[in-house]
């Protein structure tokens, strides 16, 4: 397998980690955004969205999206089980990723890509170039302050994200309270629960 991963992407340290947490020996090609190398014809031909990570397995098929690599490798390495071993779990951590994903990494991500100046012209990922929209940063910004708070009470006092088992929820949380501190967001000091996880 080849795994096309970038060090600062968010998208691909999910990825990596998993992989990582899974024990599987993967060929690492590493693709540099900053010098939009991901743009370019070559990179085009493996992935035509343009965006990392991306998974290509033996027999050629490549996988564009976090969450198609994860639902691949977890069939065929199913140890440890990082989406669930029951169909309860599955649902239980299926339910709270999605919440990280659709109110942390999305707001988030509309907070960066409308206010970076290295994201001008690129409020969005993918072939395609849009202009930044201010009004979209400051609520992306607030979105995410909000989010920040809110783990408190998703963590909550298990001992993982989900329940008793580390999982894709962990794996997502993590990347995303870092991915907010590149931004200078952080947990509210009062959110016990979040900062002893």
């Amino acid at each position: 397998m080849k795994f096309y991963d970038c060090k600062t992407a968010p998208s691909s340290r999910r990825a990596r980690i998993f992989i990582a947490e899974k024990g599987i020996d993967v060929e690492t090609i590493y693709v540099d955004l900053e010098s939009r190398e991901h743009m370019g014809q070559e990179f085009r031909r493996i992935n035509p969205n343009c965006t990392v990570p991306v998974l290509e397995i033996p027999d050629g098929t490549r996988f564009t999206t976090t969450a198609a690599i994860w639902a691949y490798l977890e069939s065929k390495y199913p140890n440890p089980a990082l989406i669930g071993e029951t169909a309860k779990e599955r649902g239980v951590i299926t339910d709270i990723q999605w919440q990280i994903e659709v109110n942390g990494f999305l707001a988030m991500a509309e907070f960066l890509r409308n206010s970076a100046p290295t994201m001008k012209n690129r409020a969005l990922p993918g072939p395609y170039d849009y202009e930044q929209i201010p009004d979209l940063a400051d609520r992306g910004k607030s979105r995410t302050l909000q989010f920040l708070s809110d783990i408190e009470e998703i963590i909550g006092d298990k001992p993982y994200v989900a329940g008793d088992k580390f999982s894709i929820a962990d794996i997502d949380l993590l990347v995303f309270v870092d991915f907010a501190g590149w931004r200078k967001l952080t947990l509210p000091t009062t959110s016990t629960n979040a900062l002893r996880w």
